[in-house]
């Protein structure tokens, strides 16, 4: 049983999700915010692999990126700073990052490496689904790693299914057609996520973009298995204050 669904049937509800940006604040900040986010309750942690061009990302998680660009982040130092995580690090990490630089690092070696350093789960938001069915998704489950999809609003229910056949490990069900760190409509995000909850799939849904505190948190919780925070996150980060003490008093304010 991989880490993702141990953690899945253990917690059904309120599992809490956070991203940070590998190389930030600090290009050697990656495995430290690893283990305080871990020790301050984070049920997984997706870490952001830094691109120049990040579609689906807001200005908060885009100049994070930047940041760790800047300090030095590549795909090779970060899989040199993985290298004994699992060491210390129990709950399940996520791989979220783009094409592009994954492709220059070269796709079969980028997932031969990420799964020989113990990363579970791999989520690329610009692979169209029909060229991880005919090409790339082989590659992906060669090396045992599990691949998340995103779906939106404007998902059709087909399309829902669709992804949710290709996903494993869980459905990112994204709150609005936005970048990530903006808020969504109340009423319309319900809607949605009650819609999902129809559609009974194979997957936990985790809903990512826009929460941002508490009552977000539990507002998502009430209709699918959890949440992702992370411009929210990247923010408190950028605080006085140290990453252990910044951490401690971000969660405590989310974890229901």
């Amino acid at each position: 049983m991989s880490r993702l669904q141990n953690l899945f049937r253990q917690k059904t509800s309120n599992v809490l999700n956070v991203y940070c940006t590998a190389g930030y604040p600090e290009l050697n900040s990656t495995l430290e915010v690893l283990q305080i986010l871990q020790s301050e309750g984070a049920d997984l942690i997706e870490l952001g692999m830094p691109y120049s061009d990040p579609l689906a990302d807001g200005p908060v998680i885009q100049n994070s990126s930047m940041k760790a660009l800047q300090n030095g982040m590549s795909i090779a130092f970060l899989f040199e700073q993985l290298s004994d995580f699992r060491k210390t690090i129990h709950v399940p990490v996520v791989l979220m990052g783009y094409m592009n630089p994954v492709l220059q690092y070269g796709f079969e070696k980028f997932c031969k490496e990420a799964s020989e350093k113990g990363i579970d789960a791999i989520i690329l938001p610009d692979l169209p689904p029909h060229e991880y069915e005919t090409f790339y998704g082989p590659i992906i489950q060669r090396y045992g790693l599990e691949f998340i999809f995103l779906v939106t609003p404007e998902s059709s229910d087909e399309r829902v299914r669709w992804l949710d056949r290709l996903s494993s490990g869980f459905l990112y069900a994204v709150s609005s057609s936005s970048i990530t760190g903006t808020a969504s409509n109340k009423l319309s995000v319900q809607g949605y996520l009650q819609r999902l909850q129809s559609l009974k799939l194979n997957n936990p849904i985790l809903v990512g973009f826009g929460i941002r505190d508490r009552a977000a948190f539990q507002e998502v919780c009430a209709y699918a298995n959890g949440g992702i925070i992370g411009s929210a996150y990247i923010q408190a980060l950028e605080k006085e204050g140290s990453i252990q003490e910044n951490t401690k008093l971000f969660l405590e304010n989310i974890r229901l």
